[in-house]
């Protein structure tokens, strides 16, 4: 895991009850990619190496998908605002976190508007975790 991610899991850990399962190998992210003919971001993998889905703020916070633990990312899910998102976790409310599949960004796909709002669109996943304590109102 880099410096970067992993201080900013420390940082988390530091401001809130976290669970987070064993990670997995590369070679078993490849393969659900391969299956499921999506592309996940390349932070979300190198997360992924580290803890295959967890939950973060306990008990209402955010619960992130797995790729061998339930729950598991369902590429097929139609609960989002279109086919170039893939969901990977979901807020406490309902809202999906949601995956661009055409990049490395990550959003928030408010349900209830049909919306993702601008200021809750992340370059990338570190960017997504880095804010978790504003997202989540810690």
């Amino acid at each position: 895991m880099s410096k970067e991610l992993k201080e900013i899991i420390e940082q988390l850990n530091t401001l809130g009850s976290n669970s987070f399962y064993d990670g997995i190998d590369k070679k078993k992210i490849i393969d659900f990619e391969d299956k499921n003919n999506i592309r996940l971001p390349d932070q979300l993998k190198e997360f992924y190496l580290f803890s295959d889905g967890g939950e973060f703020f306990l008990p209402a916070g955010l619960q992130l998908y797995g790729i061998l633990r339930e729950p598991i990312i369902d590429p097929n899910n139609t609960d989002r605002p279109s086919e170039k998102y893939v969901i990977i976790g979901n807020l406490s409310n309902g809202d999906p976190i949601l995956c661009n599949s055409d990049n490395n960004e990550i959003c928030i796909y408010n349900h209830e508007a049909d919306t993702i709002e601008n200021d809750e669109i992340y370059p990338d996943f570190k960017a997504f975790l880095s804010d978790l304590p504003n997202i989540l109102g810690v």
